[in-house]
Formats: C-alpha cells, structure tokens, sequence
C-alpha cells in the first residue's frame, strides 16, 4: 500500500510529566505578577488621564476635548515623554520603532523610565497602546528575577513566560498567549510535542489573563448586532472588506520609515517629541476626540451607535487614526501598535457598512479589523482571534478564515510595521 511506502520520521519524545510540573509554580508567580504590572500601570494612567482631561480642563473653564486643549496636552505630553528620554537613566529603553511583541531583554535600570514614560503617553492621548513597553518591563524584572531566585533555569524561559503572562493579561484570555507562542515557535526545532513548549508559557498566559480579570474585568465584545446564517454576500463583503483594510494598512507601513526619518532627523527627543505632539494635536482636531487614547475605549462608542456616523466621518476617523499612529509610533513615543490599528479596522468597517448597508456591521467590523492587523503586527492568528472576539459571533469564523487568505496575500513578503536599529524595514 502507499501508505506503507512512506517514510515518516519518528516523533521527538515527549517530555515527561516530572519534568514539567517544577515549571508550574514559577509560570503562575510570572503571571500573576505580569498581570499585576499591566492592571497597575494601566489603572495609574487612567486617573491621571481623568486629571488631564477632565478635572483639569473645568478647573479652568476650557472643554477637555477643545481644539485649544487637545493641542495642548499634546504637546505637553510630548515635552513630558522627551525628558523621561533625555534626563532619566536608559533613555526609556530602545527607540519603540525597532520593537515588536518578541522583546528583548532591557537591564533592569531602564525598566523605571519605561514605566514612566508609557504611563504619560497612555494619559496624554496618543495612539499608542501598552502592549509592547508592558510586555518589555515585564520580560525585564522575569528574568532579572528569575536569574537571581533560581539561576540553573534557562534565561528564555523567563522570556517566555512574562511574554505569554502579559499577552494574556491583555486579552483577558490565555488563547491569545497561545497563538503568539505557537507562531513564534513554528520556524523553531522542537525537541518534542508542541504542547511541551507551550504548557509553561500557557500557565503564565492563564495566570496572567484571571489576574486581568479578576482586577480589572476586561472585555472586548462590542456587542454589536449578531450576523446571522451568512449567506453569498456575506462572504463578498468579508472578502473585500477585509482585503481593502489590508492595503489600507500596507500603506501605512511603506511610509512608516520615511516618517520615523523624519522625526529622526530632528536629533533630540525634546524636539521630535513635541513636534509629534504638535501634528497629533491637529490631527486630533480634525479627526475629533474619539482619535485620541489607545483607542479600545473609543471603538465601544462608536460600537453603541453603528450608524450614528455618516461614510464620510467613519472614512475621517479612519484616515485620522491610521496617521496618528503612524506619527505616535515615529516620533518616540512609547507603546504599541495592536490597540489602535482594532480603532482603525472598526471605524473602516463601520464605514464599509455606512456606505453599504448591506455590510453587515459585525462582518464589516471584523474584517477590517483583520485586514489592518494582518498589515500591521503580520501575525495572522492574533489577527483573527483579536477580530473574532470584538463581536462574538460564530457564523463570522469561518468568513474570517476565507477572508484572511487573499488579504495575507496582500501582505506577506512585504515590509513590516517595525524597523532595524539602521533605519531599514524588517521583512
């Protein structure tokens, strides 16, 4: 028979359950106190972002999202982030261009300033989100720690678990850590069963998601219209709309470089950070308030009310927000690029379904979402898991995983939103 014929190798041997159970207790201290760090960074610049923009501005009489003030605090935000850069030890770690979710491991002296400088950002109203500072601090104090506390460990397994600890405690759910872990692992040599290298990072990924959600309850349903049994036209409208956010986002990425040059060849963060600030206030201006922040918060606004904006403003807030994080990402500021390219995605897709409201506002929501973060992180399960969860609905799955095809095909090979220390694309 021809299955006699073939050849296959044998199988790694699996780790044995002794090996695996001392990991259990260090993966859960890792997330727990990962999730700790994310929830305590995160609640501390949500007050301050209360002060800035609410207490603040009725003191003083002025609208708290006033043209006059969001460029203010722009600035201001902008000025505060460049002296954590300038004056404070390890300049806030590298520049936040050259980094991605897989981060390296900072010396524990940079760690304060990174805190500090992604908490100003995360209250002054750029868009940036937490994801890629947190997860650097937390891969930081993990291994510092961990070296110290139990030496004989390997480092990268403390890298692996702040890692998988964190992306969990983002997402609220360990499947999130999963997917990246196995991503990260598939052009790897394993020395057996997958399940083997993920089960530590997946006890860190699950402490690290109850911590998240035990403190601080997160949740990314919409809670949006459910889609009911899609039909052709379903499958059209995913297809395209899915593929058109893809090329939306691709855009950004070729001018990524040549705006982070820009903002490079101002020399000194005390003037490539204000002048970020300064553009991202008048985008601010133009695109409205709802631009602003990480931008989770905001796509729940535009979620209640699918159609209460016209084509034209979801387009705006689209274009807006793509070109704010463009700039955020450029200019120094500290955070990652996942939260706002979800705001952009669901202002697209809402914008699709406003044009043709024949899209169906959770299919055109999802597959935006997915087309912008397949072109902007280039990590296609986290791009359909995170497209998947902001509206809860199975019938939509399959559409997304039919979606994702022609629209990877738009991005793969091609350059990355993240760039080497020289300045080049990462491919």
């Amino acid at each position: 028979m021809a299955q006699d014929a073939v050849q296959q190798a044998p199988a790694a041997p699996a780790t044995p359950a002794r090996a695996l159970l001392p990991l259990i207790l260090p993966a859960l201290v890792v997330g727990v106190g990962a999730g700790l760090l994310l929830v305590g960074v995160s609640a501390a610049a949500g007050k301050l972002q209360d002060v800035l923009w609410q207490t603040l501005p009725d003191a003083l009489g002025v609208g708290g999202y006033s043209v006059l003030w969001m460029l203010v605090m722009l600035i201001s935000t902008g000025v505060a982030v460049g002296l954590v850069l300038w004056k404070v030890p390890g300049h806030a770690g590298p520049d936040p261009a050259t980094t991605g979710l897989n981060a390296r491991v900072l010396p524990p002296a940079v760690l304060p300033g990174l805190v500090l400088a992604t908490g100003l950002m995360l209250a002054g109203g750029p868009s940036l989100g937490p994801e890629n500072p947190i997860i650097a601090v937390n891969v930081g104090l993990a291994f510092w720690l961990g070296r110290r506390f139990a030496p004989r460990a390997p480092g990268e397994l403390w890298v692996a678990l702040a890692e998988a600890a964190t992306i969990g405690a983002l997402f609220g759910t360990p499947v999130a850590a999963a997917l990246v872990i196995s991503e990260a692992l598939a052009g790897k040599q394993l020395t057996g069963p997958l399940w083997d290298s993920v089960f530590a990072p997946l006890v860190a990924g699950a402490a690290g998601a109850l911590t998240a959600t035990l403190v601080a309850h997160p949740s990314f349903d919409l809670h949006l219209p459910a889609l009911g049994r899609p039909g052709w036209g379903d499958l059209l409208a995913a297809l395209v709309v899915a593929s058109l956010a893809a090329l939306l986002g691709m855009a950004a990425v070729y001018a990524f470089p040549y705006v982070h040059g820009a903002f490079a060849g101002l020399g000194h963060p005390m003037l490539a950070l204000p002048a970020g600030g300064l553009v991202l206030g008048l985008l601010a201006a133009l695109g409205g308030h709802l631009t602003l922040f990480k931008g989770l918060d905001e796509i729940a606004v535009l979620a209640r009310d699918p159609d209460g904006w016209s084509a034209g403003q979801f387009a705006t807030m689209t274009v807006v927000k793509l070109a704010a994080l463009l700039v955020a990402a450029s200019c120094g500021f500290r955070g990652g690029r996942i939260f706002p390219a979800v705001f952009v995605g669901t202002a697209f897709g809402l914008g699709a379904h406003a044009l043709v409201p024949a899209v169906h506002p959770a299919l055109g929501v999802a597959a935006g979402v997915l087309g912008v973060l397949l072109a902007v992180t280039r990590q296609g399960w986290v791009s359909l898991f995170t497209a998947a969860v902001l509206v809860a609905s199975p019938a939509i799955l399959a559409l997304l995983c039919i979606a994702s095809l022609p629209a990877w095909l738009l991005v793969t090979g091609r350059p990355q939103m993240q760039l080497r220390e020289d300045g080049t694309p990462v491919r």
